[in-house]
């Protein structure tokens, strides 16, 4: 109710309007306000303030001090100019270096790379996750014939091996010799268990020599901007890939 009631109160209040430049006085511009002093008296006082400290540092100032910024800077005209220190490793020396980093991550990369193909040789992609599934279309003449089909005795094997998309072996190949191998039902899930870790293993290190490639990239890209050639960036770096520059055309003598 207090609130309301201030509100009410307030809507019949006169309004109070800043007084304005007397026309008398117009030709002097606005009239100032106490925010626009304000403004005016805190730019003044820092100012001032700035002034006076300068003045102490000056005269506190030790003239036997010593800074190595001194050896470096000289007088020209009143201003202070940083003279330009001597590049300590040249154009070709970056270059070498730079050539030198990429030819070490190549090199790791291609190491990566035959890893990878020896790893694909042992393990041959089969049953990997995320591979598709492997499809055996059978084409019949008449329904009876698909209603009384029978996998296993289509492939002469055994049914307890139609699982299997790898080493299937027919009957005839099961009475002539034993079955190469574990049985075991242990003895498979550990092996499967092992096939499982190579294949993480195998995923890894293809991560591994993707994110070497473009670090070689990278490296490869940043020795190129050594050059002075005139150059515009086309695509911006990013995690996945190196920055793509587009250089002007120089003929090659």
């Amino acid at each position: 109710m207090a609130s309301a009631f201030k509100k009410a109160a307030k809507a019949g209040q006169r309004q109070h309007r800043e007084r304005a430049q007397l026309a008398s006085r117009k030709h002097l511009g606005l009239l100032e306000k106490k925010k626009d002093y304000k403004l005016r008296a805190d730019d003044y006082h820092k100012k001032q303030n700035v002034l006076q400290a300068l003045r102490r540092k000056a005269q506190e100032k030790n003239p036997d001090e010593f800074y190595f910024k001194m050896t470096r800077v000289q007088l020209e005209d009143g201003v202070h100019v940083i003279k330009q220190q001597e590049e300590e490793r040249t154009l070709e020396q970056q270059k070498l270096m730079k050539t030198q980093d990429l030819k070490y991550i190549e090199m790791k990369r291609v190491a990566e790379a035959k890893k990878i193909e020896r790893l694909k040789s042992e393990l041959h992609l089969l049953e990997a996750e995320g591979k598709q599934p492997n499809k055996h279309t059978f084409f019949f003449d008449s329904k009876k014939e698909v209603q009384s089909f029978d996998p296993a005795t289509h492939l002469n094997t055994a049914p307890e091996l139609m699982g299997r998309v790898y080493n299937r072996p027919t009957l005839e190949a099961l009475q002539k010799k034993s079955i190469l191998g574990t049985t075991h039902p242990d003895q498979l899930q550990k092996l499967a268990k092992q096939r499982k870790y190579q294949y993480n293993l195998l995923m890894q290190r293809i991560e591994r020599e993707r994110k070497m490639f473009v670090i070689a990239q990278k490296l490869q890209t940043r020795k190129d901007l050594l050059d002075k050639t005139q150059k515009v960036k086309v695509k911006k770096e990013t995690v996945n890939r190196a920055a793509v520059y587009k250089f002007q055309f120089r003929r090659k003598r």
